[in-house]
């Protein structure tokens, strides 16, 4: 079943998270804590939106985004983590939660809907090629982590 994530979700949401950093090589790159993931999506102000994949009563897979905007191009869907367990792929669940992300970008009349991918994951490289995405070359990644917003 597909539907909206609750609050109730999070918990298992972000052992998910933890899953897919480890598979991403960056296990220890996750800082945020419960607490502030379940405030980001359901406080007072919340920043992101999520699908869940539950399967028997357990969350299985979740497609997180979030809406940006783009001077180029105007109000655009931003799918920020998308996974499905390793137990569980290849079963189509991917599928199912990626096809209702974007339909909630056709929905809301979105310009688009973006996301990254890993160079070297060529297993989600392929499952995008099946929607035609488009995949650019020549942009690089670039952030400030907190530390380095606090001192400055």
């Amino acid at each position: 079943m597909i539907r909206e994530a609750q609050k109730l979700d999070c918990p298992r949401m972000l052992e998910l998270i933890h899953e897919l950093a480890l598979y991403e090589k960056a296990p220890d790159e996750v800082t945020v804590t419960l607490e502030e993931f379940i405030d980001a999506g359901f406080g007072e102000k919340p920043v992101w939106k999520a699908f869940v994949a539950e399967i028997e009563g357990k969350v299985e897979g979740f497609a997180l985004f979030y809406i940006r905007y783009s001077t180029w191009k105007g109000c655009r869907l931003y799918l920020e983590d998308f996974i499905v367990t390793e137990k569980m792929r290849g079963r189509g669940i991917g599928k199912l939660l990626f096809e209702r992300t974007i339909q909630e970008a056709k929905e809301k009349g979105y310009k688009g809907m973006v996301w990254q991918v890993l160079d070297w994951n060529e297993p989600a490289i392929n499952f995008y090629r099946k929607y035609e995405a488009y995949l650019e070359n020549g942009w690089l990644n670039a952030s400030l982590s907190s530390q380095q917003i606090q001192k400055f």
